[in-house]
């Protein structure tokens, strides 16, 4: 397992600049990524790869289409894909399995249907990154996934939905959450935190709903990865973390930076480099 001791430690203090973070997630990507192992790369990978999955169904629908947030591949690569998949031939094992997959099933989706090609991906993606080795990596994806599920099947319920319809994904969750008529959809028991998703999902504020999620989730984050003090889940953590800022920041520029700052003198503090790796 690779050790980070002086990437974690050096991680940068911030400014703030036109009312934005000085150091982003597409930082992180420039300054931070290149250092990683290429077994970690492959990790952290697998959060970029969200916004490879937005440019490629733009790219399907419009091959002239400008990517606004790169990911793991560029438009060229991704075009080359598209075109390797149409004509039937072997892509490159670079690409992970699911573009494939999912670029062969939306040649076949009826103009009718090609709204569902968001949902299908979205499928395909996490099913994906939820077998990954890495045991941290791997539970991230899936508590992601029943978080977002569970909002739609409550607010499908309030408004009279399809439930079914709202459910992306192939788990036991995913399942219960489709059929389940109880309260709790069969899983109180089971999740932890359902509970905790309910009483949020009350809140009629959308921007402190959303606020509540992402410290849900945030302070998973950080009990999942106490013990990992110098590995890739720290950093994939702060890379996590580093995009919710982002996100708060927008809505509260004031409470964002002070969350930032605080993230940073806490990973910063967490950090001793041991004996040996010292001058």
């Amino acid at each position: 397992m690779d050790a980070y001791y002086y990437l974690i430690a050096g991680l940068p203090d911030i400014s703030l600049e036109d009312g934005k973070l000085s150091y982003t997630v597409d930082s992180f990507k420039s300054e931070i990524y290149p250092e990683l192992s290429d077994k970690d790369k492959k990790i952290v990978d697998l959060f970029y790869l969200k916004f490879d999955n937005d440019n490629l169904l733009h790219l399907l629908k419009d091959k002239d289409y400008t990517i606004k947030t790169p990911g793991v591949f560029t438009a060229d690569d991704l075009l080359t894909l598209i075109d390797t998949v149409k004509e039937g031939d072997v892509p490159d094992k670079k690409y992970p399995s699911y573009f494939c997959k999912f670029i062969s099933e939306y040649f076949t989706l009826s103009p009718e249907d090609e709204y569902r090609a968001n949902d299908i991906l979205a499928s395909d993606y996490y099913s994906y990154a939820m077998k990954s080795r890495n045991k941290f990596v791997s539970s991230w994806f899936e508590f992601n996934l029943n978080i977002n599920n569970i909002q739609a099947a409550i607010s499908a319920r309030k408004y009279k939905l399809d439930v079914a319809s709202a459910i992306v994904g192939h788990t036991d969750v995913c399942e219960l959450l489709r059929t389940s008529n109880a309260r709790d959809f069969g899983l109180g028991e089971t999740l932890t935190y359902l509970e905790n998703i309910q009483r949020i999902s009350e809140i009629d504020d959308l921007v402190e709903r959303e606020k509540k999620i992402d410290q849900l989730k945030w302070d998973w984050l950080d009990t999942e990865s106490f013990f990992n003090y110098f590995t890739v889940e720290r950093l994939f953590v702060f890379l996590l973390q580093l995009e919710m800022i982002e996100r708060w920041i927008s809505l509260d520029k004031d409470k964002g930076y002070e969350l930032f700052r605080a993230m940073i003198k806490a990973l910063k503090d967490d950090v001793q480099i041991p004996e040996e790796f010292r001058n």
